[in-house]
């Protein structure tokens, strides 16, 4: 899954908000490069970012929907947590939600995806809270978020837990969440980690905010190894390599 950010205010510094053209050339870069899913945002899910309106949001994204999924032959995910915005990029053409809050946030993009029949990725999002058995906790409560959305009607096929590495976690836990992500096998459903640049385990090492693409490619093949089945990434062409090699090594 390749990274089309259009937030002003990125973490990783590749926002394009307002630059649509860039945007969807962006996109067919990546999609050239290896990706499978073009995955776009309108707002930043870095710590402290400010959340911004379903307006605001609807109109950093759909210039780039509308002109963006006819020129590419891979899905579009929209990346919200909010109906509203999905549904105007279903509406533009995007093929799956991707919601990191795990239905906590807005429930009804679980009725959403079961009457368009997409996939629906539900992320675990628990910032501000002190964990006791942290695999446990997190297994849990994408437990619940699945549970959510097969009551709505999502087939069981269109659903994809991720852990949420980074979202509400120090960098120790989200090394043992990688370290340990074989436990979510669990859960029965296709799991997605999203590691690229933002890896907080990358500061313990002083690297640099700008330069973390060997810390993401170690994460990227470890997650592949201890069982992740997509990877949500920026640099396509060089992870879309680093998949390759894991998958050669450890799914034959």
């Amino acid at each position: 899954m390749g990274i089309v950010n259009l937030s002003p205010d990125s973490f990783s510094a590749d926002g394009l908000a307002g630059r649509w053209e860039e945007a969807v050339s962006r996109a067919r870069r990546l999609e050239a490069e290896g990706a499978d899913i073009i995955d776009v945002g309108g707002e930043s899910t870095r710590p402290g970012a400010m959340p911004v309106s379903v307006q605001e949001e609807t109109d950093r994204v759909l210039p780039v929907l509308e002109r963006l999924v006819g020129q590419v032959g891979v899905p579009v995910s929209i990346d919200t947590y909010k109906s509203e915005v999905a549904g105007a990029a279903l509406k533009a053409g995007a093929s799956m939600i991707n919601d990191v809050w795990g239905l906590k946030k807005d429930p009804g993009l679980a009725e959403l995806a079961a009457t368009h029949g997409v996939p629906l990725i539900l992320t675990h999002n628990q910032a501000g809270i002190k964990y006791k058995d942290l695999i446990q906790e997190v297994i849990q409560s994408l437990q619940h978020s699945l549970q959510l959305a097969l009551e709505a009607g999502v087939a069981r096929a269109n659903i994809i837990l991720d852990p949420g590495l980074g979202f509400g976690k120090r960098g120790g836990q989200n090394l043992a969440i990688l370290r340990r992500l074989e436990d979510f096998q669990v859960l029965g459903q296709p799991l997605l980690v999203g590691t690229s640049r933002k890896f907080s385990a990358a500061k313990a090492l002083g690297v640099p905010d700008g330069d973390r693409l060997g810390e993401t490619a170690a994460t990227v093949s470890l997650a592949i190894a201890h069982g992740a089945d997509m990877v949500r990434v920026h640099d396509v062409g060089v992870m879309a390599r680093v998949a390759r090699m894991a998958d050669m090594i450890v799914r034959h």
